[in-house]
């Protein structure tokens, strides 16, 4: 395929003005021939941002009537005129609806008393209400708008709510909207990064960010005072802090934090406390969360010892004294404690085995109340849990890579199911024409690892079919088998779709977390590597129409695996992608950097540094044929900064012998999630997927 560099984007500034950047770090040297496109004022960066963008679109061209296609397959899919199921909480049914051809959806609440009489106990569809935020309407005139969520008063009269015009997911401004005038109070706060409210619906407790984006500082406030109490400063710069309400209505908690530690406080909800009181300091490597019944404590714990986590239940009083802790549910190597609620009567555990979920319940003393999981090789089931303190019910989801999202309820006290929801697909989508199969491959130390495989049916394993691995595998996030309307565009197309449970995300229990994090990150990659072998040896795809998909951390991954064996793939999307890790985690001006120390490592500390260093994707591009690659970014990004993958592709231009594609997006609007509206992110995959048929020569 010959794009050759008759249209390739240039930026060659005078060398007396940008000279190659030498970065030392104890007694290391590294050239950075691109340091300088950090800065996102520089118009000579903005020009070679725009040129890239150019040359995208430019040999994009071809695949429009494709990429529309696509865009249409995914949208004929979804149900555009669809309303979640309705919440209950203090009085009123909360739902939120989505309208044909509208981006953003609108969100309403009917009283409990009107609810009960229109539609009785079991819904099947609801009309009108109180409309309390129609997004559609915030967000006019904005390139990109989110709307982060909202928090209605206990008195039901007011709601805090989270949003921002940039894309960022980590900055938001805080509004107050008076819903009895569905109007905002002029009371706007910038940074906030949690709320609660005070059972007397006049004052707020919060977190602020700092330049850093870390939540450093805690505040009380009267929405009538002038000025903030400040009740809480984190000074370890490895940790966080957020505020939450209980379920009893009886506290409000603070907790601060690191990925491995954490430390709880806990205030009177009537909104006079200013003064958080300690539950139990912290101590390195100790995670802990208080859970609120009216008449004891849990405590969920889990130290080096107990990496799956366990449960403790004391009196209210003596939760400090660990004497006094009785065991709830004991720590088992082989299952993982994802979540836990408390009821009046029960508690719920979301539990993790072989990287399967199952939702489990047990008296408020300890006896089994049953339990739910199903008979299916790959599936995930998500704890929702209820908001009410006496419910004896609770919800849950359900689905598989070929069965659509299911929403349940289930009776604690009866032990019985009862379907609420099901996402409904459109054309002509059956799960009866797609196989979902789990397959295992070995990595080099001998290690199974899981993937979760969707095709259609009558595949012909002779290597002929096209393949998409995804992947992750950092922050002990778990890549769950959820079904997907974008994928089957590829699988419709005699796609095999894979995800890769690789070591560095939590899916076997926190020991595969712990064995892909620090100084074992590179476990990460050799376990995609070997998925990737397997499925070409298993004769599911081959090299040569093997293509490999992650982002963020996930997209470390593919920068990572494209240095070491370019040879397995044909092509690469890396979206937003960590690929610049040693120069951004030795900056600790920039967001977020000194809370990754415990995922990374201190590179203050030569070994942590080294080993960085050895895996590093922009550090380790040489002189060697890569495959077809798309690398996308965003301006406003402040988790991956936007020169993470402009740098990256710059360099790869520069370096890469081949004549493949290489292709950088850049979304000028918005943030780290992409484009914010629906209909647009829909077109971003629409996107992505017809590079990878372009590469492939697919129409």
């Amino acid at each position: 395929m010959d794009f050759t560099q008759s249209s390739l984007p240039t930026l060659t500034p005078p060398r007396a003005e940008v000279q190659d950047e030498c970065l030392t770090h104890l007694g290391r040297e590294r050239i950075d021939p691109f340091y300088y496109m950090r800065d996102k004022e520089d118009p000579r960066v903005l020009e070679y941002l725009r040129a890239e963008n150019a040359y995208t679109a430019e040999v994009m061209a071809s695949m429009h009537e494709t990429e529309e296609q696509i865009f249409k397959e995914i949208v004929g899919r979804i149900k555009e005129d669809d309303q979640s199921y309705p919440t209950l909480r203090r009085g009123y049914y909360y739902y939120a609806r989505t309208e044909k051809g509208k981006q953003y959806p609108s969100y309403y609440r009917v009283s409990e008393a009107d609810f009960i009489e229109r539609y009785g106990q079991c819904p099947t569809a609801i009309e009108g209400g109180e409309l309390l935020f129609d997004v559609n309407a915030l967000a006019e005139g904005h390139d990109a708008y989110i709307f982060a969520g909202y928090a209605v008063s206990p008195d039901n009269k007011l709601a805090a709510y989270f949003a921002n015009t940039t894309g960022s997911y980590a900055e938001f401004d805080l509004h107050i909207r008076d819903l009895e005038r569905g109007e905002d109070l002029a009371f706007t706060l910038s940074g906030v990064s949690s709320l609660a409210w005070a059972e007397d619906s006049e004052t707020i407790y919060y977190t602020l960010i700092d330049e850093t984006l870390r939540s450093t500082k805690a505040f009380s406030q009267r929405l009538t005072d002038a000025e903030p109490t400040l009740i809480y400063e984190e000074q370890d710069v490895r940790f966080s802090c957020s505020v939450s309400e209980t379920k009893t209505r009886e506290y409000i908690f603070l907790t601060t934090g690191s990925s491995t530690t954490t430390e709880e406080y806990y205030l009177t909800s009537d909104g006079s406390d200013r003064t958080p009181k300690l539950f139990l300091p912290r101590e390195q490597d100790v995670r802990y969360s208080i859970l609120s019944h009216r008449e004891k404590f849990f405590i969920y714990y889990k130290d080096k010892a107990s990496l799956n986590g366990m449960v403790y239940v004391t009196d209210k009083d003596k939760v400090q004294d660990r004497s006094a802790w009785k065991l709830f549910v004991p720590h088992r190597t082989e299952v993982r404690l994802d979540s836990i609620g408390v009821y009046a009567s029960h508690v719920a555990l979301e539990e993790r085995q072989d990287g399967l979920t199952q939702i489990r319940i047990l008296s408020i003393e300890g006896e089994s109340c049953g339990s739910i999981h199903f008979p299916e090789p790959v599936y995930t089931i998500s704890l929702k849990g209820n908001s009410t303190y006496e419910a004896t019910t609770i919800r849950y989801s359900y689905s598989s890579p070929n069965r659509p999202a299911s929403l349940y309820e289930y009776d604690m006290e009866q032990r019985e199911s009862l379907l609420l929801k099901q996402q409904e697909v459109g054309g002509g989508f059956s799960p009866e024409d797609y196989s979902v199969e789990r397959l295992w491959a070995t990595a080099p130390d001998g290690v199974r690892v899981p993937m979760t495989l969707l095709y259609r049916k009558g595949l012909q394993r002779d290597g002929s079919a096209p393949a998409l691995l995804y992947g992750y595998g950092s922050y002990g996030v778990t890549l769950d088998a959820h079904f997907s309307v974008s994928v089957l565009s590829l699988v419709d197309r005699g796609f095999v779709y894979a995800q890769a449970q690789v070591r560095g995300g939590s899916d076997l229990g926190e020991q595969w977390y712990e064995d892909g994090k620090f100084l074992k990150k590179k476990n990460t990659f050799t376990d995609f590597i070997a998925c990737a072998e397997t499925l070409i040896a298993e004769g599911y795809t081959s090299a040569e129409r093997l293509m490999a998909e992650g982002g963020s951390a996930g997209g470390l991954l593919i920068g990572a695996v494209a240095n070491s064996r370019p040879d397995l793939f044909h092509a690469m999307i890396a979206a937003v992608p960590f690929v610049d890790v040693a120069t951004t985690m030795l900056d600790d001006s920039l967001p977020l950097t000194t809370g990754e120390y415990e995922e990374w490592g201190n590179p203050n500390d030569p070994k942590y540094f080294d080993y960085m260093l050895s895996y590093s994707p922009y550090d380790n591009i040489s002189a060697q044929s890569y495959p077809h690659f798309l690398v996308t970014g965003g301006l406003n990004d402040s988790q991956v900064l936007f020169h993470e993958p402009t740098k990256y592709v710059a360099k790869l231009r520069r370096l890469k012998t081949d004549d493949h594609l290489l292709l950088l997006k850049m979304n000028m609007d918005s943030g780290h999630g992409g484009a914010t509206g629906r209909y647009d992110g829909i077109r971003d995959t629409a996107f992505e997927y017809a590079f990878l048929l372009l590469t492939l020569g697919m129409k």
